[in-house]
């Protein structure tokens, strides 16, 4: 059984809290990050042990393991969300062919249609936005918005004085076990970012992002909607900054450099 209460806790809420509350605390509660698949140990999405691991032990994880954690803490307070898988598009061009590797929901509340994302890295949406293409929505002074090209749908980001698109999907629900097959390949796939690579990322209310990542030069960056700032970062320093920066004590380096649990 999911147990409501405490994952209302872990995201400094209690209650019966807003759709839109209940969002907005767990991205700025719960940090992103890939530190199981970049250590090699596998990512289990079933309810006990997201609740486990994202709840009980406060860690954070992926947008599989985010956004289920979400739908499950939605379905608890009797709240309808189904899953959709989208192909990142972020740094790439458009018409590039990504696999299905991101996980969003679409949420029925509250007599509206939502389009709700709490395991987009350092960027994801800070409350749901309505469903399908539309108006801008900004959050903490960061822009959205969703755009229909063909058949599918894109999710954009105003940075840089230009829309980025983040992700593309088609708006139809998919079952559990694409989502199961989807995070096995991202986790496990040799050449998959989140296994040769190491990210960890927080949002905070006020629009800062912060996110620590090698996948190009290792450095920790703090982004707010009008700057940003990277500073390099020597390896030895990653189990501190884990610590300090997003909340996640416990860890060491190995021999070869890659983030582990301490002994």
């Amino acid at each position: 059984m999911f147990d409501l209460d405490a994952y209302l806790h872990r995201i400094g809420l209690s209650g019966r809290p807003s759709l839109a509350e209940i969002h907005r605390a767990h991205a700025c509660s719960i940090p992103f990050e890939n530190l199981d698949p970049h250590r090699g140990v596998p990512v289990p999405l079933d309810e006990t042990n997201l609740q486990r691991k994202l709840v009980a032990e406060r860690r954070g994880g992926y947008c599989f393991e985010q956004n289920l954690l979400l739908k499950y803490g939605l379905e608890a307070l009797g709240i309808q969300a189904e899953l959709m898988l989208a192909r990142v598009t972020q740094g790439a061009p458009r018409e590039a062919e990504r696999p299905r590797s991101h996980l969003l929901l679409r949420v029925h509340a509250e007599g509206t249609i939502w389009h709700a994302d709490v395991g987009f890295g350092a960027g994801t949406l800070l409350e749901p936005i309505p469903f399908g293409p539309g108006e801008v929505h900004e959050q903490s002074g960061w822009p959205f918005r969703v755009v229909e090209v063909g058949e599918e749908l894109f999710l954009q980001a105003f940075e840089r004085s230009e829309w980025t698109d983040l992700y593309r999907f088609l708006p139809q629900v998919v079952p559990l076990v694409d989502i199961e097959t989807s995070n096995w390949f991202t986790s496990t796939y040799p050449r998959s970012p989140f296994v040769t690579g190491l990210i960890v990322a927080s949002q905070r209310s006020d629009g800062t992002r912060i996110s620590l990542s090698d996948w190009r030069e290792l450095g920790l960056r703090e982004q707010t909607p009008t700057d940003e700032t990277v500073t390099p970062v020597a390896r030895d320093q990653i189990p501190r900054l884990l610590e300090s920066e997003f909340g996640l004590p416990g860890f060491a380096l190995d021999g070869d450099g890659r983030v582990v649990l301490a002994a």
